[in-house]
């Protein structure tokens, strides 16, 4: 039955017309964004998801950062105590020479209180971002544990937390002026049986006179103490720096994979969508000379009358 109140035809092709019109709507804003899944009403499970991992990624470039700071941190302690080290070792070599008979002991201490000055310099020079894991001022905090964020964890309840790399500075602090049996250079040396020497350290030890041959193999065993334990916080802390560059490469690639997996989930393939775009393209236009086909079939029902 041919209408000229109601056109079927005509309303079947709008309805197409409109159904091909709001995908190519799709298809051009995930085209133009880049996201299949860009809002909530997209894919709401998906969205959730994407949302909260960028937002623990973006955390983790926190972390990234921070393990830059701790690296830093823990380089300039080691340099420092590097640099320690080869100056006790000095000093350790000038009690040998001073040991040796006919040597004037007093031109010996000369060098040794030079050596016992740049000491100091070289501790309190290790400072990074105010923190000196060397040295420990007079009524400064005493020292103990520093810690470096090294990563944000999330677990299956969606509890966060933080994993931490924790330096002891109780066994590299080199100087204590607060505490001087804190520090390895400023505690009592030991002598050959392991008894502390009243008022000798290394940076006070004196053998410019009165000092006996006994006296010098005291301060040379308590210096070679020293020396070993020094040797043992610079071990602690190149693992500890290893352990920080390794971690920063980890959360590097954790990083990355994040953000691929996010992209899985909702990012739009740009071939598929181009391609769909252009079928779109043609059945709009088919849709509209199906259109005008139904409203020209109206019009002829004017012929009739004629």
């Amino acid at each position: 039955m041919t209408s000229i109140m109601t056109n079927n035809a005509a309303m079947a092709a709008l309805s197409t017309l409109r159904s091909i019109n709001s995908s190519m709507e799709t298809t051009q804003d995930r085209i133009s964004s880049g996201y299949r899944v860009g809002n909530a009403s997209d894919n709401a499970a998906y969205w959730s998801i994407a949302t909260t991992m960028r937002s623990d990624n973006k955390a983790l470039g926190t972390v990234q950062d921070a393990l830059g700071l701790g690296a830093a941190k823990t380089d300039v302690a080691y340099t420092g105590m590097k640099a320690a080290i080869s100056v006790v070792d000095e000093i350790k070599a000038k009690l040998v020479a001073a040991s040796e008979p006919g040597v004037d002991k007093s031109k010996v201490q000369k060098e040794i209180t030079q050596l016992q000055d740049q000491l100091k310099s070289i501790v309190k020079s290790a400072s990074f971002s105010g923190e000196n894991w060397l040295y420990t001022a007079s009524g400064a905090t005493a020292p103990g544990t520093k810690s470096i964020v090294g990563s944000f964890n999330r677990d299956a309840n969606s509890n966060v937390s933080l994993t931490t790399l924790d330096v002891d500075t109780t066994k590299t602090m080199l100087i204590d002026e607060a505490a001087t049996a804190n520090g390895l250079l400023t505690d009592a040396l030991l002598d050959s049986t392991g008894t502390a020497i009243a008022g000798v350290s290394v940076l006070t030890l004196d053998i410019s006179t009165g000092v006996t041959a006994t006296t010098l193999a005291n301060y040379l065993s308590g210096v070679d103490t020293v020396l070993k334990s020094m040797t043992d916080s610079a071990a602690d802390l190149g693992a500890i720096n290893k352990r920080v560059d390794l971690q920063k490469d980890f959360v590097d690639n954790l990083m990355d994979s994040i953000e691929s997996g996010v992209g899985k989930l909702v990012d739009a393939d740009m071939n598929e969508e181009s391609t769909r775009l252009k079928a779109l393209q043609t059945q709009q236009q088919l849709g509209i000379q199906a259109l005008t086909i139904a409203n020209t079939n109206s019009q002829n029902i004017l012929s009739l009358f004629r």
